[in-house]
């Protein structure tokens, strides 16, 4: 019982999260200015690091974007960075920024049609190794071509209405009633053990999911963020940088598939739970309902929301504008057609995405202070000291682990410009340029999917409506990303200290490149 000031005060700060989770905050926030006074920026730096990590870990205990920002907020205010450098960082990020405001929410728009589709494919093929598989391969086949938050998106909104829908009956719902799917209190014993193993069935699918983004987000220069500033600096197009990266990215795929197979087959790290019956049948029932309930306004709205859907295609493969404007043209276009004009109708799609927007935002004030106290430099000029297919093995390495404890956008901009500098001053040759740019590209890509704060595709799902849901933290997320982060790390690794030199040139004896 509260029953003085303090009390209440300590109560209310950080909300419902446990005590010794805001004791650990509030000793931080303590810690942090003694170590900068006393040893100095680069200490304090990763510790800072490290605190932010621990914030991310704890996101089921507590939203990250609180504690996070706190620490954010005490670095600015002790100038380990300034806010003219986070509004720098935010702004040479705007694109992601924007896509996570627009195309999120232009998603959400698109959802009946999105459920419909993956509904078909799931109740369609009892298999769990070829439900994975084709899970994994197509979220790979989109993100070489969009961008893997977009797919993510996708995939989140589907998870999210595959839940709903057994949740709705297993808690005796109506089809009509007003229900809240993250509440339990309506379930029946059994229905909870049901419940049980359909969030591991669906974990399995997010996780498989998000691999596909990075095995095909490596792939092309527009996979990922730091693909077009790598491309871009050695003057690559898109038919080159495939060729470039493919003696890594194509062996990759196959030991991230064989994985994909190898984990459900085996049932390690948490994978392998088949769909049980009942909600498969729940799932037919739903799609079956759904069909012979599909009047002439439903089917319009089907068939705008495809429209949308082909044209939003399109314009990313084309690249007809930045993503995040793409996004937005999905908005106007989905709601004038499907008649949503109200202000709160609209609110509604922009919930999800503006959170972790937010949480994005202070994720950039970290690396503010990553670059004011340059964390990485030690790091990047102990690499640079060694030569020929030793340097390359290094390099990859090297931003590989920085890339699964930071930004791997981040990284992969301070590598390629590091190595380009040392380019322009004569101290590496034109061809091992080109190579090093590989290894930097495969590098910020392949070993960030250990942790889920390595690439923003994976840290939108962690922080999604969908990961309370099916009891997805920050441990279970390494814990199952552990066979692939083995799989594409080390096969990455291979290809790029021993295959990648030969089979360049090969390329380029036979005129490829």
């Amino acid at each position: 019982m509260v029953t003085t000031l303090p009390q209440a005060l300590f109560r209310h700060f950080l909300g419902t999260s446990p005590d010794w989770y805001k004791l650990s905050l509030l000793a931080c926030l303590v810690i942090n200015p003694l170590v900068f006074f006393l040893l100095g920026g680069f200490v304090a730096g990763w510790l800072l690091l490290a605190e932010f990590i621990f914030t991310l870990t704890m996101a089921l205990k507590c939203y990250p974007l609180q504690p996070g920002g706190l620490l954010a907020l005490e670095a600015v205010g002790m100038g380990m960075t300034d806010a003219h450098h986070v509004m720098d960082e935010v702004s040479a990020n705007l694109d992601v920024l924007l896509l996570l405001v627009f195309m999120v929410a232009g998603i959400t728009f698109m959802k009946p049609l999105l459920l419909k589709l993956f509904t078909r494919l799931l109740v369609g093929i009892p298999s769990k190794r070829v439900l994975s598989l084709c899970f994994c391969l197509t979220t790979a086949a989109l993100s070489a071509f969009l961008d893997a938050l977009t797919v993510m998106a996708v995939v989140i909104s589907v998870s999210v209405g595959f839940y709903a829908i057994y949740h709705r009956v297993a808690s005796a719902r109506g089809q009509h009633d007003s229900h809240d799917h993250a509440d339990d209190t309506w379930l029946s014993d059994i229905s909870r053990t049901e419940l049980q193993e359909y969030r591991r069935f669906l974990r399995s699918l997010l996780l498989h999911a998000s691999m596909g983004t990075a095995l095909g987000g490596v792939m092309t220069m527009v996979g990922e963020p730091q693909n077009l500033i790598i491309a871009d600096q050695a003057g690559w197009g898109f038919g080159e940088f495939f060729l470039r990266l493919a003696p890594v990215t194509i062996p990759v795929l196959a030991a991230g598939l064989g994985t994909c197979l190898l984990v459900e087959s085996r049932h390690l790290c948490g994978y392998g739970q088949r769909l049980p019956d009942t909600i498969r049948q729940i799932l037919i029932e739903h799609d079956r309902q759904d069909r012979a309930g599909c009047g002439v306004s439903e089917r319009a709205r089907l068939w705008v929301q495809l429209g949308v859907l082909t044209w939003l295609m399109v314009a990313l493969a084309q690249h007809q504008a930045s993503v995040g404007l793409i996004g937005l043209a999905v908005i106007v276009l989905a709601s004038s057609l499907l008649g949503i004009t109200e202000e709160h109708a609209l609110g509604h799609a922009f919930e999800e995405a503006l959170p972790f927007t937010a949480l994005l935002v202070v994720f950039f004030a970290i690396v503010a202070v990553i670059v004011e106290q340059h964390l990485f430099a030690p790091v990047i000029d102990m690499v640079l000291e060694h030569t020929g297919g030793e340097q390359l093995g290094w390099v990859y390495l090297s931003n590989g682990l920085l890339s699964m404890v930071s930004d791997n956008v981040f990284v992969g901009t301070v590598y390629i410009s590091e190595i380009r500098a040392a380019f322009q001053q004569a101290l590496i040759s034109a061809e091992q340029f080109d190579l090093l740019s590989v290894a930097v590209a495969t590098g910020t890509n392949l070993p960030s999917v250990a942790m889920p704060n390595g690439q923003a595709a994976f840290l939108f799902l962690l922080t999604s409506a969908v990961a309370p849901l099916v009891r997805l933290s920050y441990r279970r997320m390494v814990w199952m990303a552990a066979p692939y982060t083995l799989a594409l790390s080390l096969g990455g690794f291979l290809c790029v200290r021993y295959g990648l030199e030969p089979a360049s040139q090969a390329m380029q004896t036979l005129g490829w490149l």
